[in-house]
């Protein structure tokens, strides 16, 4: 089985709802399926701000990834969060996640990107293998905060 990513696009919406809803379900994340949609069409009609793709083929895809673009002085550039990562339970272990965390980045390098980031549960050991693994570190004595508005 491959990682194999499609860029999503406005007829995937109802493909990328189910997933999410899935992982959402996992991740006691409570959401409608409406709050979801409107989450997620922006990306897949084209706002730069980020893209969701497809894991595996695009009729019927095993996982997802949101990315989500910002600027970094620091980076030196366009960096990036990787917002939602999921593959369906069924197939994972098999390396599919890694590639996908690895083919992402090197794809979007080649648009100016500079860094990728994401959050992890410091108690999730499974996930911080997973992105060790795809090339991820820690920043030492840095922490992510979040103000909902």
């Amino acid at each position: 089985m491959s990682a194999h990513l499609t860029l999503g696009a406005p007829e995937h919406l109802d493909k990328l709802v189910a997933l999410v809803a899935a992982f959402h379900a996992e991740a006691g994340i409570e959401m409608s399926d409406e709050q979801r949609r409107r989450g997620l069409a922006p990306l897949l009609d084209g706002i730069p701000h980020g893209a969701a793709y497809l894991i595996g083929p695009p009729r019927a895809p095993i996982g997802y990834v949101v990315i989500c673009f910002g600027w970094s002085v620091e980076f030196g550039g366009l960096d990036a969060i990787i917002d939602e990562i999921y593959v369906r339970p069924g197939v994972r272990g098999r390396g599919i996640a890694s590639e996908a965390l690895i083919a992402l980045p090197r794809a979007l390098a080649a648009g100016g990107l500079r860094a990728v980031h994401l959050e992890v549960d410091r108690n999730n050991a499974a996930a911080m293998k997973l992105y060790t693994r795809a090339g991820f570190r820690p920043r030492e004595d840095y922490m992510l905060m979040s103000r909902t508005l």
